[in-house]
Parts: structure tokens; sequence; C-alpha cells
């Protein structure tokens, strides 16, 4: 079966560990491990995915980079009660572009997701930016609340869609691809 990786990133208190362990196990967490892999099926197909919640590292720049190397899809997370949450995803989303992009130019699996959508009275981030922003990128945008279980699967759902999608392009151009991506996973060294 094959893995896919996503990545979980935004600014720090933004709620992405509650969005992962929502996912993951159905309840409403304040701590656990920020790796995580759960096996479920989307579209009737099972899939294994692999999910690294940057929560507790967004300070480091350099570790961000090595997330955004590592992982294939990328689920970027702000708060719809802090409007500088929702820049600091155009800036991580910067990044993205900058590291992935030259590793084949295809679109890069991205979902953005506006959370803490139960606190309406305290929203700083209307629907309509988010909605903007995902036409711009040519991506899905999603506001959910971890609290509440709202459309948190429809985020996972939708990044491994995408990945699966770019499986398929990937075994058009060359049907020798995922062998080669197999071996050049095995081989890799991370130096903190």
């Amino acid at each position: 079966m094959r893995v896919f990786q996503c990545a979980v990133m935004g600014s720090g208190g933004v709620g992405k560990s509650a969005i992962t362990v929502r996912f993951i196990n159905g309840s409403y967490l304040e701590w656990y491990d920020p790796t995580n892999r759960k096996q479920f099926s989307v579209d009737a197909q099972p899939c294994l995915l692999e999910i690294l919640d940057t929560a507790g590292i967004d300070q480091y720049l350099t570790l961000n980079d090595m997330f955004i190397r590592e992982s294939e899809g990328f689920i970027l997370v702000f708060s719809l009660c802090q409007r500088d949450t929702f820049e600091e995803i155009i800036r991580t989303y910067d990044a993205i572009q900058r590291i992935k992009l030259p590793e084949g130019n295809q679109r890069v699996p991205i979902v953005i997701v506006g959370n803490k959508s139960d606190l309406v009275d305290e929203r700083e981030v209307d629907s309509t930016e988010g909605e903007k922003l995902a036409l711009e990128w040519q991506c899905s945008y999603y506001e959910t609340s971890a609290r509440i279980s709202t459309n948190i699967t429809a985020v996972f759902e939708n990044i491994v869609r995408q990945l699966r999608r770019n499986d398929s392009l990937k075994k058009e151009r060359d049907p020798n691809h995922h062998n080669r991506r197999k071996r050049m996973k095995s081989k890799k060294c991370v130096i903190l």
C-alpha cells in the first residue's frame, strides 16, 4: 500500500495538533506524538497517510525547509480568529513553491484550512478571503473546527485525492517513477 506523506503547517496556536488528533483518533486532546499514520479509505480505496504535524517547531526555518522537502502534500492551517496567521500561510506557501517546484514543475498538493470556525464572534478572516486565496493557488479551502469536528475528515480526504492525482500524472510521464522514488526514499540522512 502506498504511503502518502503530508505536513500540517501554520503558525503556533492555530490548531494544527488539534486537527491532526481529531482526524487520527476522533478526540480533542492537548498532547500527542507529532508524527502519525492513519489507514483509511478515500473513494473506496485504502490508503495510509503519514502526517507530520510541525507543532512546536514553527520558529525553526531550517526544520520547516526540511519538512517541506520530505513531504509530498501540505495542509496549511490558519486561525479564522487571527489575521496574522492567515498572512503566515502565504509565506509558507512561498517557501513550498521555492523548494518543491524545481523537483518537476508539477502542482504541489495543498489544502488551505481556516480553523476555529466555531468561534464565530472572534472571527477576523472572512470566508471569501480564504476562498479567493484557494482560487489563486488552485487548491481547496475548508473552514474547520477541531473542537466540534467540522470538516476534519474532508481535509485529509482532499489531500489524499490530490496526492493520488499527482501519482497518476507522474506514472503517465514516467512509468518507473514509483520504483525510483522508493530507492531514493530509502537513502536519507537527517542531521538536527
